[in-house]
């Protein structure tokens, strides 16, 4: 990806340098919408999601609000997901923020993020609201609650910020065999995609509906949005690949970041066997599927996982 150069964003906070560790076998937050580094409970399914952002932007276009539809959510996931952030991101500890260049290439990769969706929002008579993005290392409270760095890179919904400790970089290519700049940009994409889903409904309707529901619909709705973030993923790589500044065999990374995280890979790996029924991020077929759809048509509408076979 030849991104040196180019514009850097002004919404990455960092708040390294604090005490705690690196990497361990997670279990997930509350509230948060993460890239996985290991398998845990999820399956079943329900035929139907309404909200969706093609409908989104459709009834926005017919002069609707449809966020009126969906008042009552709390912009959580799950009920009791912890206390608000002091300061800019809630990070303990004193240690003075790094100029380097990993800061530099993801302040340009969310700023590539920036611009391709605020155009498409722009383009629907929308505003888009950046989100910020937190870089930490070993552990951080969110409006979603404390996390570690244990839970991998993740999005709350209640402050709008993408967290991202970023030796989970060195893990991704390290353990899990996914190296290159363009898959560790796949995993900041596909956190913004949480957070485009965010606002425009999606989200909040999953929080909505998924406390009427078992585990196994919950989950299954689960594997639904990680696909559709997947997706919008692909969608920014589209345009990111018409700005020339994709290089050969940047896809093909971020094809075999989405291969290496897939719930079936992750469980095999981490345990020696798949549980199919456990699965609430997708296969790494479906990952690698929804990605490579979003990125050949660059099309919002083509990312309906919600009415789509998956």
């Amino acid at each position: 990806m030849l991104w040196k150069g180019r514009r850097q964003s002004d919404n990455v906070q960092d708040q390294r340098g604090q005490s705690g560790g690196g990497f361990n076998l997670p279990g997930g937050r509350p509230g948060q919408f993460r890239i996985p580094i290991g398998g845990r409970a999820g399956g079943g399914g329900i035929s139907t999601i309404v909200i969706l952002v093609v409908v989104f932007f459709a009834l926005k276009a017919c002069g609707i609000d449809p966020m009126q539809i969906l008042a009552g959510g709390d912009g959580g996931l799950l009920p009791g997901g912890g206390g608000q952030i002091t300061d800019n991101s809630g990070a303990q500890g004193t240690g003075a923020p790094a100029s380097d260049e990993m800061k530099q290439f993801v302040s340009t990769v969310l700023a590539e993020t920036e611009d391709t969706w605020s155009g498409i929002f722009q383009a629907n008579g929308l505003t888009y609201e950046d989100p910020k993005l937190v870089l930490f290392s070993g552990q951080i409270r969110s409006a979603c609650g404390f996390a570690s760095s244990a839970a991998g890179p993740f999005y709350c919904p209640g402050d709008h910020k993408v967290y991202l400790d970023t030796t989970f970089f060195q893990q991704l290519d390290r353990q899990f065999g996914a190296s290159g700049d363009f898959a560790q940009a796949y995993v900041i994409a596909h956190e913004v995609g949480h957070h485009v889903q965010n606002l425009t409904g999606i989200l909040p309707k999953f929080n909505q509906m998924r406390q009427q529901m078992g585990e196994a619909q919950a989950n299954h709705m689960s594997v639904q949005v990680e696909l559709q973030a997947d997706c919008f993923a692909g969608v920014w790589a589209h345009f990111t690949g018409q700005k020339g500044i994709l290089e050969q065999g940047d896809m093909e990374e971020a094809l075999n970041a989405a291969q290496q995280i897939g719930d079936d890979t992750m469980q095999k790996k981490m345990q020696g066997y798949v549980i199919p029924e456990s699965f609430n991020h997708g296969t790494s077929q479906q990952r690698q599927t929804w990605l490579a759809r979003g990125y050949r048509s660059g099309k919002l509408s083509d990312c309906d996982t919600f009415n789509t076979p998956i």
